[in-house]
């Protein structure tokens, strides 16, 4: 039966506005997503005998680690985990605890009321405007960013501020510029360190500055940290409840998602401040039964083991170092990240003689369709381009042919910056 079919009833009606009321399903704009995926199939149409490098997926390339999949099997084999989890068990919050203290230098957390597992961070992420946000409310974002900061407390009826990340900053808010006015409203602040897209990282400084700031205004901070153990030359991997106060403030939530090669498996968890914390368990019982045990089973003994991490970090910084090198020699202003799988490149302005790039997506479109390089564009605070260094590439020999591969269809054009 057709969709059109469907359209003229009731049921269209009755959508809520916070998805586009009566006109849900109606809207006809592409989003940035979908366009990548169109120009992708479209490259491999036209060009059907050569490969797509895609350097725009924002998932490990790899499994995770033998250790996890089998400790994984040995606990769902097992009677005694097949039950609701609920809010997680004890095994689990006191292996984060100890994997922030390890890791981190967080000292002091109370496994049993100051961490909770969540099924990776994204649903963390939309729950917790839910503990927080009544109609006109505001949380401050910032952008270029993960657009899921924002959707629920705008569904919630609350306001987004939105703060620009930009180059002369190092990629940091600049919490000065936030009016008076939006900050005495606020109620949640989100950050991401080592960021997504730009690969930038905080310091103590900053997050010292943000503690301060949170106080000021009352604001509650949730650091989303999903890269936070992803560091490289001799960057410490650095939380922000390493920092003195900042309990008192905000949270912090942590993935296995990206640090563990553990994408599919759904498992992270929300630590700091107890009564958000608590506040966080509450609704959590109002969305989900929890995870899988045997799932937080094997992922307590990945929290354990962070030397799994630092090889799939060793991993990253050589694939970084590699590209950096490629796009620099071509001409663009690249800069290894000191943490996370991103590299943030500002696009070019077009091609010396040629064409010209009014955006970075007009830029990314380029690169699909007449080179079948993937990456995504990002043009909210200036016009960038984000490469992921989890490309496809089995070993070492492979990533050198890939960055062969993507200098030479390169390297006959001249770029204009």
């Amino acid at each position: 039966m057709s969709m059109d079919r469907y359209e003229e009833t009731y049921i269209q009606h009755n959508f809520a506005d916070r998805i586009g009321g009566a006109n849900y399903g109606k809207d006809t704009s592409i989003y940035k997503f979908e366009k990548i995926k169109r120009a992708k199939a479209a490259a491999l149409k036209e060009f059907p005998n050569k490969e797509l490098i895609d350097m725009g997926v924002g998932e490990p390339d790899e499994m995770a680690d033998a250790s996890i999949v089998s400790k994984l099997a040995e606990e769902a084999a097992k009677s005694e985990n097949r039950g609701y989890a609920d809010n997680g068990i004890p095994e689990f919050k006191q292996a984060a605890a100890r994997y922030l203290k390890r890791v981190f230098n967080v000292e002091g957390l109370d496994a049993d009321t100051e961490v909770l597992h969540s099924i990776g961070s994204k649903p963390a992420l939309a729950m917790l405007p839910s503990c927080f946000i009544n109609p006109g409310d505001v949380t401050i974002m910032t952008v270029p960013g993960y657009p899921i900061l924002g959707t629920h407390t705008q569904y919630l009826g609350g306001e987004v501020y939105r703060v620009e990340l930009k180059k002369e900053n190092a990629f940091l808010p600049d919490l000065t510029s936030i009016p008076e006015g939006v900050a005495k409203r606020a109620k949640l602040l989100y950050l991401n360190y080592p960021n997504n897209p730009t690969g930038a990282s905080a310091t103590i400084e900053f997050f010292e500055e943000v503690v301060a700031w949170a106080r000021k205004y009352n604001v509650v901070v949730v650091h989303d940290a999903p890269y936070a153990a992803l560091t490289y030359d001799g960057l410490r991997p650095l939380s922000f409840l390493s920092v003195s106060g900042a309990k008192d403030v905000g949270v912090e939530l942590h993935s296995l998602s990206k640090s563990y090669n553990m994408t599919g498996w759904r498992i992270g968890f929300i630590a700091g401040n107890p009564l958000i914390v608590k506040a966080f368990g509450d609704v959590k019982d109002n969305f989900d039964s929890g995870q899988f045990i045997a799932i937080q089973k094997a992922a307590a003994l990945g929290l354990d083991h962070p030397e799994i991490t630092e090889k799939i970090a060793a991993k990253y910084s050589r694939r970084h170092d590699m590209l950096v090198k490629v796009l620099s020699e071509i001409g663009f202003k690249a800069e290894k990240p000191k943490g996370s799988f991103f590299l943030y490149v500002e696009a070019p302005k077009g091609i010396k003689g040629g064409r010209r790039f009014e955006s970075g997506e007009d830029f990314s479109q380029y690169l699909i369709r007449e080179k079948l390089i993937s990456t995504v564009p990002w043009d909210e605070a200036g016009h960038f381009i984000r490469f992921s260094v989890t490309f496809i590439a089995e070993g070492e020999e492979e990533e050198k042919r890939v960055m062969a591969e993507i200098r030479n269809r390169l390297s006959d054009v001249q770029f204009d910056f």
